[in-house]
């Protein structure tokens, strides 16, 4: 039917408003130590206002900070690459000062790189939950990191319970607008105000998740992405108790068991000698009969252990120091095997990796402010949905026990305790669909023996996605690049030209902490 005369003739929708371009400035002086001086005018820094919620612009801003090194030679600088660390709640501010330990030197050349700490994080506008240390240290220091006990685990309830309360009473409105999907869309925006017409940038661990947001709700706006320690978006946005389970079960004990059995290979590992039954034993021993007291005079509970051995796995460079401390303690609960002899790991090393493994315990004048955030929780409780409450946690925790036993128990009193209790009500996360296929292939690397990550991970992410590519690691640790001259090249590459590797392609660290496993 052809219109009337009068009809109003058809008019287009305006254009998106292009957002205020940043406004770089000098950066503090504390925020550049160690850099070399002649380098330092290359660095910039500032902060930039962002919608507190994209959908509802009026509600008001927040503040995001980051900081810019500026591209060597800026007559072929290809535009920006921005970065972040992971977490959730990882700072990613000072990211570009590491520029030269991750990335080959045509990749500073060509890109300005820019560092951010997202929404919620240190010096954009903080998520906290308290008002001072003292209330932070109280409700944390009551947190048990392994409870074992009806009363820990009762106390641990209490105070994840009480850690909910002062959320919900202090974090204010952006408690609401902590998700991934809210990152991303912060990324897209800082991505026009550098002017940048499409992203460029590299993601790690929970990095990952945001890179994989972004490409689903901005696919047309990427131009290349690469993800270095790969989460399983599908399933982390589906379910958090399981993607938590199938984290620690071919996460961490897929990696611990793999680190034992490379150390019987190595006869310069000092806990080599079925080191998987030693290390059994070992841990019975902490949890039956109780802590360990070392020559020194260092008391190692079944928490600090096991919460040590968890963190040197992201770290293949301590693996040497983990099997001298656990050699130490098994020799002291075998006096008459180890014949009284000396520690094989200095007091000052024990102390440093038995301290990385306890729960921070703030010693802090009481009322002074809390300048930490508490955006770890406000990210992972609004992306992974919790069906359970965290009266059925005690349960979780002995079922993930005997199906994971070196780890079960640990891990279960994470996200799935502090979610059911965390005091938002409608986050609007991002959950698919995933597969929106970008004009350049998605760039994933994925450790086969990556704790916090499985490489089972990577492979399904390169499934999920609608283009992407996977290059396989024969790596223990979490994630790789700057660890590994090959995928750092391939890196360099996909990042200045858009080129990709052959299918199945599979690289090698740099330095392997034990030998490889042998083969028929």
């Amino acid at each position: 039917m052809a219109p009337s005369a009068s009809a109003a003739p058809a008019t287009k929708a305006p254009a998106p408003k292009a957002p205020a371009p940043v406004q770089w400035g000098t950066c503090a002086s504390s925020e550049l130590v160690g850099v070399p001086p002649a380098e330092l005018p290359l660095y910039s820094c500032a902060n930039y206002a962002v919608p507190l919620d994209h959908d509802k612009p009026k509600l008001g801003t927040i503040d995001i900070a980051l900081m810019r090194r500026a591209a060597n030679d800026q007559s072929a600088k290809i535009g920006s690459l921005f970065l972040n660390p992971g977490g959730p709640g990882g700072s990613g501010y000072r990211m570009p000062k590491s520029g030269k330990n991750i990335f080959e030197p045509e990749v500073l050349d060509r890109f300005d790189l820019i560092g951010f700490d997202p929404r919620g994080v240190a010096r954009s506008t903080p998520l906290r939950c308290f008002a001072t240390n003292e209330d932070a240290a109280d409700v944390f220091g009551r947190m048990h990191p392994l409870p074992v006990t009806g009363q820990q685990e009762k106390t641990t309830i209490k105070a994840y319970k009480d850690y909910g309360e002062f959320c919900d009473r202090f974090a204010g409105p952006l408690l609401e607008h902590m998700s991934t999907k809210d990152v991303a869309q912060d990324l897209d925006t800082l991505r026009a105000a550098v002017g940048d017409r499409k992203l460029t940038y590299v993601g790690f661990s929970y990095g990952t998740l945001l890179g994989a947001t972004y490409v689903n709700l901005f696919p047309k706006n990427a131009r290349a992405i690469i993800l270095d320690g790969n989460v399983d978006p599908k399933l982390r946005l589906l379910d958090g108790v399981e993607y938590d389970r199938q984290r620690t079960d071919g996460g961490f004990q897929y990696a611990l068991d793999n680190f034992l059995a490379r150390c019987d290979q190595d006869a310069d590992c000092a806990f080599a000698g079925n080191a998987r039954k030693k290390y059994t034993e070992l841990h019975n021993h902490l949890r039956e009969v109780g802590p360990v007291t070392l020559p020194d005079g260092t008391v190692a509970d079944e928490a600090a252990v096991v919460g040590t051995t968890a963190g040197v796995l992201y770290n293949p460079e301590q693996f040497g120091d983990l099997a001298n401390l656990l050699q130490a303690l098994y020799d002291v609960i075998h006096p008459a095997a180890a014949a009284r002899k000396a520690m094989t790991i200095s007091s000052q090393d024990v102390k440093a990796l038995l301290a990385a493994g306890k729960l921070p315990k703030t010693d802090t004048r009481p009322d002074s402010p809390y300048t930490s955030d508490d955006s770890y929780p406000a990210v992972n409780c609004s992306d992974k949905p919790f069906d359970n409450t965290i009266g059925e946690v005690p349960a979780i925790a002995d079922k993930w026990e005997r199906q994971i036993p070196d780890f079960g128990r640990y891990l279960a009193w994470g996200d799935p305790a502090v979610c059911p209790v965390w005091p938002v009500d409608d986050p609007d996360p991002y959950r698919g669909p995933w597969n929106r296929r970008t004009q350049t292939p998605v760039l994933l690397f994925g450790n086969y023996y990556d704790p916090a990550t499985q490489y089972e991970f990577a492979r399904r992410m390169s499934k999920e996605l609608g283009n992407a590519q996977l290059v396989s690691v024969d790596s223990f640790g979490h994630c790789i690049l700057g660890g590994s001259a090959c995928t750092d090249r391939i890196a360099a590459d996909y990042l200045i030209d858009l080129a990709l590797p052959g299918p199945g392609t599979v690289c090698h660290p740099d330095v392997q902490p034990f030998p490889a496993a042998t083969t028929d």
